[in-house]
């Protein structure tokens, strides 16, 4: 099975939008491509999904081991022809300064050939000892070509490959116009989602099309194919007959969900059923729900105007629905969310009221622990996540309860991180399931234990004080929604 692995010098070198032109460009020539991202990502891997019709996992040094990334990567890898891992800021920048979490790491863990995609604006001569560079630092790293991405002219392209092949042995694959493929914007998390872009067939074609004029994939594919995965054995995952059921949000507002720790939950025994936070004006039937990360500050005024919705969860949350929901998550189930000079009304569970600021709030890895107050804890002593995100909670509860203290990172205020409201967890902190902390089959089982108690307690009285952990939770009402074309087409997998 052969496999590719895709950096850059630095970040925004436009690698993330070759990849996705790389792996459509592969499937329309009949290839089943794998994607793979590293480290905690979201919105990439939604783009690579689309692109190549298939889940895309990340490998990330932060939570998983190495056996771990390497069996993600072999299982992942099932079915497919092609492996491309699209790696995250420059080749070599990470947290450790020896290098032990960056995409140069992970490309020799997993026997990949690099492609070095390099930003060419304002350079010609310069990039021959750039690469030289790239390629003495780390000798073990086999850098395996570059393309030239963002070129102006074509007398620059003509510059940059005489200087390359005048003092490197690094061949050129390719080179791709400032103007030949379409970009998508980028924010204050990154790029803009799948989900909000109307034009997504059109934008991963066009990418698919400035990938086939401009790079040589011929080429390309025989440097991949150079490369065969070591043979690994992978044993099969432990998987639970389904017996709750958890709604999950999935639109434009809300969006990241790690691939396997949606897989994660099933295996645990939960029937996932996706819902529309901004267009469905109840919730399915359900045992759980989860609100995952997103973007609900840019679609505020339509979470805010699906008022039916948002008193559907209030009342289902007060009656004890298991609940857990992750940073966008958590800001919609607050009373409101302001961003400039609007301000628009939430679910109103979470005590507090968030507020869009210029600058991260919290980003980066996380460190926490679990504290008496974590309805299904976290395994002691510390766990490892991450966390991005622009927004500040204001007037905040302070009789509130918090399962996390923060030990590295910044949580809600910097010390604490994960509401505790009845069965409710709601943090700004994202968690990944792996073998370190198997989170989904925790939530499972406290919903499962959560519905054995409404079994047991049925023609009994509800607690009146809903903050209770103990409360239980009604017998859900809605009709199931069937999922969107958009988490349909995420989930799906070819061959």
């Amino acid at each position: 099975m052969s496999r590719l692995f895709i950096s850059a010098a630095h970040k925004s070198s436009g690698k993330t939008m070759v990849s996705v032109g790389l792996a459509a460009a592969m499937d329309a020539r009949g290839l089943h491509v794998q994607a793979f991202k590293k480290g905690p990502d979201y919105i990439d891997p939604m783009w690579l999904a689309h692109a190549t019709r298939r889940a895309c996992y990340n490998l990330d040094f932060n939570t998983q081991g190495q056996d771990e990334i390497v069996s993600t990567f072999a299982r992942g890898c099932s079915g497919a022809d092609v492996a491309l891992i699209e790696g995250n800021k420059g080749l070599h920048d990470g947290v450790d300064v020896e290098g032990s979490d960056s995409s140069a790491a992970l490309s020799k863990l997993l026997g990949a050939p690099v492609l070095l995609v390099v930003d060419t604006l304002g350079m010609t001569r310069g990039i021959a000892p750039l690469l030289l560079g790239y390629r003495a630092f780390d000798s073990d790293v086999r850098i395996a070509g570059v393309i030239l991405n963002k070129v102006g002219t074509l007398r620059q392209e003509t510059k940059l490959r005489q200087a390359i092949e005048r003092y490197t042995d690094i061949p050129v694959l390719g080179a791709i116009g400032r103007n030949a493929a379409p970009l998508v914007e980028e924010r204050h998390l990154g790029l803009t989602t799948p989900a909000e872009s109307p034009a997504l067939r059109d934008t991963i074609a066009n990418l698919r099309c400035a990938v086939e004029a401009g790079v040589d994939l011929d080429r390309l594919l025989g440097i991949a194919g150079s490369a065969p995965l070591p043979e690994r054995g992978v044993g099969a995952l432990a998987r639970h007959e389904p017996d709750v059921r958890i709604a999950v949000a999935r639109d434009a507002a809300f969006g990241f969900y790690y691939a396997d720790d949606l897989e994660a939950l099933e295996r645990a025994g939960a029937e996932i059923v996706f819902f529309d936070a901004i267009q469905d004006g109840r919730l399915p039937r359900c045992d759980g729900l989860f609100i995952g990360g997103g973007f609900p500050e840019t679609s505020a005024a339509r979470l805010s105007a699906n008022a039916a919705l948002r008193a559907d969860i209030r009342t289902k949350l007060r009656q004890g629905l298991p609940a857990y929901a992750e940073c966008g998550g958590l800001m919609y189930l607050t009373r409101s969310i302001a961003w400039g000079d609007e301000r628009h009304e939430m679910v109103g569970v979470v005590p507090a009221d968030t507020t869009m600021r210029d600058r991260p709030q919290g980003r980066g890895l996380v460190v926490l622990e679990a504290t008496a107050e974590a309805p299904w804890p976290l395994p002691p002593p510390m766990t490892r996540a991450h966390e991005f995100h622009y927004a500040a909670l204001e007037n905040i509860d302070p009789a509130s309860r918090f399962a996390y203290r923060i030990r590295r990172g910044f949580g809600v205020d910097g010390g604490r991180d994960g509401f505790v409201i009845g069965n409710l967890l709601a943090s700004f902190a994202h968690l990944r399931d792996t073998e370190s902390n198997r989170w989904a089959r925790r939530f499972v089982s406290f919903v499962r234990s959560k519905r054995t108690a409404v079994a047991s307690c049925e023609g009994k009285a509800r607690p009146a004080a809903w903050h209770s952990t103990e409360d239980v939770v009604a017998p859900g009402e809605a009709a199931r929604i069937a999922p969107s074309s958009f988490a349909g087409a995420m989930l799906s997998r070819r061959g």
